[in-house]
């Protein structure tokens, strides 16, 4: 049995008008009144009721489409041809204001295209598919009639949408990608060009490593390391790394904040090796410098005579011979986080005299080790860093030679092995500042220092 109401007014207690029926028009609410569609209930426009319905928009998929699919009208679609082409099928049989929308998800329409297949309608007046090549293309598509058929009513690219800017720059020996960050690396002296700033002002502070030339090793007998070149880091948060030991990111002094402009790099040399016969201590490192910022060479190691210590320098030189010469001293000139540590002492003196060796060149986070009778000092260790996007180390200190038992080995990050001996010592690694090894006595030659280097990390990207 079908039971029927009839009334034309439905009100609320204080007498408003919930549902009003006046000349076949119905009115739901009052004004200021707040219509609420239940969740899970389904309004369906026969085409004909006006002002309740679609209103040009569609419901988009939460389904990314990979594959070829026919379109539903009323419905969005991102698609991603990263795989493959896609071919998107237009609805059949479509009716005035049938409306479908697309998105390039991955924005690689331009590499795999997407095919509209028209499906027996027009699209824009032609009889033919369509074929969109442009990459980050969104296009909304509503039907009119037969005559044009499907017709574009919006479309845009990713470049329509603002997004965030970030730094533009140039410059360096080499530049590489790690996530959002570029990385430019100086191993020699040029210009680091900043073209276009970040809207973020925390984007344009910048990462940066400057390491120092390190110094050379001394000559003959038992001559001392050379000191690692200064090591100075500080990461900025926009440039997620592990950063060393060394990060002077919580000193305000460390931080820099590009603008654009030019930022003039330089990149120091290693310092010689005192060479056989003569007694000649190895000479320091030269400077690097970025941003008004400066890194010391590292020290000199010292020979058997003159009788005197390891030089000063970012990292200090090994002393050199016996009698307990000091090590030079590192940090020097200072600056916080402090750039290098001391260099090692030489083997004491005694009756009977000990046997000459040297005392390790000092490195970026550890002393050059003391030399003792016929043990020549190892070499300060370096700092481990990521900026470059592995774990390296830089700035080792070199080890002292000794003229008998063992030699002391470079520290980790391009330290020179001092030499036993009438061996050869070996050179700090270019490039990473490492200290030169000293010699083992008047017979071979002591190693020269390596290298220093610039490296730069900023965000570019999302």
């Amino acid at each position: 049995m079908t039971s029927t109401i009839k009334v034309d007014n439905i009100q609320d207690q204080d007498g408003n008008n919930i549902i009003n029926e006046n000349s076949n028009t119905i009115t739901v609410g009052a004004s200021g009144d707040t219509i609420v569609i239940p969740s899970g209930a389904t309004i369906t426009n026969n085409g004909s009721q006006t002002g309740f319905g679609r209103t040009g928009t569609v419901d988009w998929q939460t389904t990314i489409k990979t594959g070829d699919f026919t379109a539903v009208s009323g419905e969005g679609y991102f698609i991603n041809t990263t795989s493959g082409a896609v071919t998107l099928t237009l609805p059949s049989s479509p009716s005035a204001g049938d409306i479908i929308a697309f998105k390039d998800y991955a924005n690689t329409f331009d590499t795999n295209n997407l095919t509209l297949a028209r499906n027996g309608s027009n699209i824009s007046g032609e009889a033919t598919d369509a074929v969109i090549q442009v990459e980050g293309q969104a296009v909304t598509l509503v039907y009119g009639d037969a005559t044009k058929g499907w017709q574009g009513v919006y479309a845009a690219t990713e470049a329509d949408v603002p997004k965030p800017g970030y730094i533009t720059a140039s410059g360096g020996n080499t530049i590489t990608t790690c996530g959002s960050c570029k990385i430019h690396t100086f191993t020699g002296p040029g210009t680091f060009t900043v073209s276009e700033v970040a809207t973020d002002a925390a984007n344009n502070v910048i990462s940066y490593m400057i390491v120092a030339g390190g110094g050379g090793g001394g000559n003959v007998c038992g001559g001392g390391g050379g000191g690692a070149g200064g090591f100075r880091e500080t990461k900025s948060p926009a440039t997620p790394y592990t950063a060393s030991p060394k990060d002077g990111y919580p000193t305000p002094g460390n931080r820099i904040t590009v603008t654009a402009q030019g930022y003039p790099i330089s990149v120091g040399g290693g310092g010689t090796a005192g060479q056989p016969p003569n007694n000649v201590p190895g000479t320091n490192g030269s400077n690097s410098s970025a941003f008004g910022l400066t890194s010391a060479g590292g020290g000199g190691g010292n020979s058997f005579l003159p009788d005197s210590g390891g030089n000063d320098g970012g990292s200090g030189g090994g002393g050199g011979g016996r009698g307990g010469d000091a090590g030079g001293s590192g940090n020097t000139p200072p600056v916080t986080p402090s750039q290098g540590s001391n260099g090692g002492n030489a083997a004491p003196g005694g009756s009977p005299p000990a046997i000459d060796s040297g005392g390790g060149g000092g490195g970026a986070t550890a002393a050059g080790q003391n030399a003792t009778d016929n043990n020549g000092g190892d070499g300060g260790a370096g700092a481990t860093t990521n900026i470059t996007g592995s774990p390296v180390a830089y700035a080792g200190g070199g080890g002292g030679g000794a003229e008998t038992t063992s030699k002391g080995c470079g520290g980790a990050g391009g330290g020179g092995d001092g030499a036993l001996g009438g061996g050869t010592a070996g050179a700090g690694t270019a490039n990473r500042g490492g200290g030169g090894g000293g010699t083992g006595n008047n017979h071979c030659g002591a190693g020269a220092g390596g290298s220093g280097v610039v490296v730069i990390r900023y965000r570019f990207q999302t």
